[in-house]
């Protein structure tokens, strides 16, 4: 029995984002044909706060579990709060 295996065409120097690339393998083009928007990312700034160390450590650990990192889960739960009041 063999196994086929089919090469693609060779990669180019060319850089594309991870949405047209996805979108290039589901629908079978090349994926210079495909157009998306620029992704427009906000500036961002550092907030520290102090908090207990156990509360750190719980955090720390929740997030490990979830496979998540520490500040984009804070910074969903911020959003959550303070855009929803908006």
């Amino acid at each position: 029995m063999t196994k086929k295996v089919t090469i693609g065409t060779k990669p180019t120097n060319k850089t594309i984002d991870a949405d047209q690339w996805v979108t290039a393998s589901f629908t079978n083009q090349p994926t210079e044909t495909i157009k998306t928007e620029p992704l427009q990312v906000e500036p961002t700034t550092r907030f520290t706060i102090d908090i207990p160390v156990s509360l750190h450590r719980l955090i720390k650990s929740d997030c490990a579990l979830r496979g998540i990192k520490m500040n984009e889960e804070i910074r969903k739960l911020l959003e959550n709060h303070f855009l929803k009041h908006n």
